[in-house]
């Protein structure tokens, strides 16, 4: 498997590396707004990667949450099959698969059965977080579920499984799945997966869009210990981005409130669909509440065109990220469209 298969594109020399020069993603939440359902979120996001790929966005993820209101998509796998069926060419995969709470046979099948239907555009992100609460864990797992700590045993049988297998071979295999290229990222928070990922010269996605204080030294581990493959000659590391464009800085900012109170619900162990947006969120938080959601959004691009544009090439030039993968949890499907739309026209520009 080479690079092509992987959809990525070779890393610009650092001194050129700029917006326009590096590819951009998506991340989509598929978010259920507050008085919608999960029938039109999931309508929302099919409408918005249909308009992605129109715009030229590399590759649209979607990540596996669960027993959380304001997320519909919790059957992953499901949901990227509703995309990739609904567009022709953007690459759609896991922002992440959560390999903990399966089967690595199941997810092998199950992605082996999506890169048959739409080969080369199937991507297999993976992390080892558990996407939900310890109760929902145990119901996922049906016993004492994995700490993440044997991630690196279920990583070698899932890939196993997409090894071809010669003659009648009695062993467990997955079909579809068994000979089938479907590229494999490992996504992380911390270095665990970085080091994992450098060590099987597998590409790096990091999760900057919520967890954002270890994403330098995590690119530094990956970048330093990165041992070549048959997959990639050399490291390749995504970082996640929450970005909101729009005509104005103050209506940005008016929007990234539905974001913010979606953090802040977070640290309140709390949960619900996406707010609407408020003109302050002031009376909403107390200080210290205010400094973690500033915090934890710390790799975040919000505002006009222009403000975007340079808040995002001094990210390029501080992570020397080789992709950039985008969220943005907009109220408004309309908003949230429209978000997109700058923001390509913002690095084709």
């Amino acid at each position: 498997m080479s690079d092509l298969n992987y959809g990525l594109h070779s890393a610009t020399d650092s001194n050129n590396r700029r917006l326009s020069t590096i590819p951009l993603s998506i991340l989509d939440l598929a978010p259920i707004t507050a008085g919608s359902t999960a029938t039109q979120s999931l309508q929302n996001t099919l409408d918005l990667a249909q308009h992605a790929e129109k715009w030229g966005y590399l590759r649209f993820w979607l990540a596996e949450h669960h027993s959380m209101p304001g997320i519909a998509s919790s059957a992953t796998s499901v949901v990227i099959g509703h995309v990739a069926g609904g567009t022709s060419k953007i690459r759609v995969g896991s922002g992440g698969i959560m390999l903990p709470n399966h089967s690595p046979l199941v997810i092998a099948e199950q992605f082996g059965t999506l890169e048959s239907l739409y080969p080369g555009r199937i991507d297999l992100g993976l992390g080892r977080a558990p996407g939900s609460d310890q109760l929902t864990s145990q119901a996922l797992r049906r016993g004492p579920g994995s700490d993440g700590q044997d991630f690196p045993e279920r990583l070698r049988e899932l890939r196993d499984y997409f090894q071809p297998v010669s003659g009648s071979s009695m062993r467990v295999r997955a079909i579809p799945g068994e000979g089938l290229n479907v590229p494999i990222w490992l996504l992380g928070s911390s270095g665990f997966s970085a080091q994992l990922s450098a060590a099987l010269g597998l590409p790096f996605a990091f999760a900057s869009h919520f967890a954002p204080d270890y994403l330098l030294p995590a690119f530094d581990l990956y970048r330093g210990h990165f041992r070549p493959s048959e997959f990639l000659e050399k490291p390749y590391a995504m970082a996640g981005v929450n970005v909101i464009v729009a005509d104005t800085d103050a209506e940005a900012r008016r929007l990234a409130t539905s974001q913010e109170q979606q953090f802040l619900n977070l640290i309140r162990r709390r949960t619900g669909q996406l707010s609407a947006p408020v003109d302050s969120m002031e009376s909403i938080w107390t200080p210290q509440e205010k400094a973690l959601v500033q915090r934890q959004l710390g790799f975040a691009a919000i505002g006009s065109p222009e403000t975007v544009r340079a808040r995002l090439e001094e990210i390029i030039q501080e992570t020397q990220a080789d992709e950039l993968i985008v969220a943005a949890q907009v109220y408004d499907h309309k908003a949230r469209l429209r978000s997109y739309e700058l923001l390509a026209e913002i690095k084709n520009g």
